[in-house]
C-alpha cells in the first residue's frame, strides 16, 4: 500500500470525480470551504442544487479530529461524503453517520490516485438551515431579507439575526440556491475569497 497526502487526493478528485463539474456555470467547487465561520474546513465543497462535503484524510491522515467534525458537518451540509485511504475504511464507517458516503483512495503502482465509491452519500436528515445560512456575507443575507421586506434597521443586525430571519423565510433548496449564486459572484471578484 503506497502513502498517500492530501493535496494528491485532492487533485485526483477535481480530475476525475469533479470533471463535469468545473465546465458549468450551475456548479461552484470550493476547496477549503469555511463552516460555522470557519470554526471547521470541509476539504472541497461541491455547491448546486445541495452544499456536498468531501472530506479527505490520506493514509498520512488520523481520524482523531473526525468526531468533531462531524458536528459540524452534520449541521452545514447537505451532504457529505468520507474520501479515505483504505486503511482508514472499517474505523470510519463506525464514526461517521449511515447517510455519510465512503470513497476509497488508493495510490497505484504509477503514482495515480484510484477511487472506489464504497458507499454513496445520501440526504443529510440534519441539516440545519441556520447553520448553512452561515455561508453568506452579511451584506449577502441583508440583500435576500431586503427582498422579503426587512426594514433598513431589521437589516443591521447580527448576521446569526439575519440567519434566523432567512431560514425561517426560505426553503433550503432556495437557500442554497442563493448561496451558490453569490458565491458564483464572489469568485468574479478579483482577490476576493468565495466563502466567508
Amino acid at each position: 500500500m503506497l502513502t498517500t497526502n492530501d493535496q494528491e487526493i485532492r487533485a485526483a478528485l477535481h480530475r476525475k470525480k469533479f470533471r463535469s463539474y468545473h465546465s458549468t456555470d450551475d456548479v461552484i467547487i470550493v476547496d477549503e470551504l469555511g463552516l460555522s465561520h470557519a470554526k471547521v474546513r470541509i476539504d472541497v465543497a461541491v455547491i448546486s442544487a445541495e452544499v456536498h462535503g468531501f472530506e479527505i484524510k490520506s493514509s498520512l491522515d488520523t481520524l482523531d479530529r473526525l468526531p468533531g467534525q462531524l458536528e459540524f458537518y452534520s449541521k452545514g451540509l447537505s451532504k457529505l461524503t468520507l474520501v479515505c485511504a483504505e486503511r482508514h475504511l472499517s474505523k470510519a464507517e463506525g464514526i461517521v453517520p449511515d447517510w455519510c458516503g465512503l470513497i476509497s483512495a488508493e495510490k497505484g503502482s504509477r503514482g495515480g490516485i484510484a477511487f472506489e465509491t464504497v458507499r454513496r452519500a445520501r440526504a443529510n436528515p440534519f441539516v440545519d438551515p441556520i447553520h448553512v445560512a452561515h455561508l453568506l456575507w452579511h451584506s449577502e443575507a441583508a440583500e435576500l431579507l431586503a427582498g422579503f421586506g426587512a426594514s433598513p434597521r431589521e437589516l443591521k443586525r447580527s448576521r446569526l439575526h439575519l440567519y434566523v430571519d432567512l431560514a425561517a423565510q426560505m426553503p433550503i433548496a432556495d437557500l442554497i440556491t442563493a448561496i451558490r449564486n453569490f458565491m458564483v459572484q464572489r469568485s468574479a471578484w478579483r482577490g476576493l475569497p468565495a466563502h466567508a
